[in-house]
């Protein structure tokens, strides 16, 4: 099997799989949600708003109101990696239960994963190798399965499915589960807590 270290897919590349609605949608979620992350999330947001996002009327777009700068974020958001990176690190925190309900269905699965502690905005990108048996509609369906009495939607449980697995199947490999999602030659103990400054994260004490 090919090296999947060298076959990283920058963050925006997500913009390939999200429709444009969905896309408002979480980043007005997590706007929103802002006041109630842990400093080290929010503040990464804050900086590259300021930095790369423009909106009306303010002179500082960190200022404006979640509703107001979601718009203008999506557009950030589709052309910066680090933006994309930042808003899905704080997405997954405030939708917590799921972030370990997908974690605890992957892992069910075969799945190889960075802990969930591990600090996944970290890594360069996206990795580009998926289980070719693996596809989001069989996914949902097992989530289903698994949690019948759950209300998220499917666009919420590929997502974090892809967030949590650090993947976008971009290849599609006949590999097994576990052989397709190793990790290659990657320096995990850099994306734990402990490596110098990192964002606090309430999924530090869920494992």
């Amino acid at each position: 099997m090919r090296n999947k270290k060298a076959e990283l897919l920058p963050y925006h590349a997500l913009n390939e799989y999200m429709r444009p609605d969905y896309r408002l949608s979480v980043i007005r979620s997590t706007l929103s949600a802002m006041p109630d992350l842990p400093e080290g999330l929010r503040h990464p947001i804050d900086e590259m708003t300021k930095k790369y996002v423009r909106v009306h009327g303010f002179r500082n777009s960190e200022k404006a109101p979640a509703v107001v700068k979601a718009g203008p974020m999506a557009d950030a958001f589709e052309k910066r990696p680090e933006i994309v990176a930042a808003v899905l690190a704080a997405w997954a925190e405030v939708n917590g239960d799921l972030r370990q309900k997908v974690y605890d269905l992957l892992k069910g699965r075969g799945w190889f994963l960075l802990p969930l502690p591990a600090f996944r905005q970290k890594l360069p990108g996206f990795f580009s190798h998926w289980p070719k048996v693996e596809d989001f509609e069989t996914l949902n369906k097992a989530f289903g399965e698994a949690y019948p009495d759950s209300q998220y939607s499917s666009d919420d449980i590929s997502l974090m499915v892809v967030w949590i697995s650090s993947r976008l199947p971009y290849i599609l490999d006949e590999g097994t589960v576990e052989e397709v999602t190793k990790l290659v030659d990657f320096d995990l103990e850099q994306l734990l807590p402990g490596k110098g400054s990192e964002p606090e994260s309430a999924a530090s004490a869920e494992q």
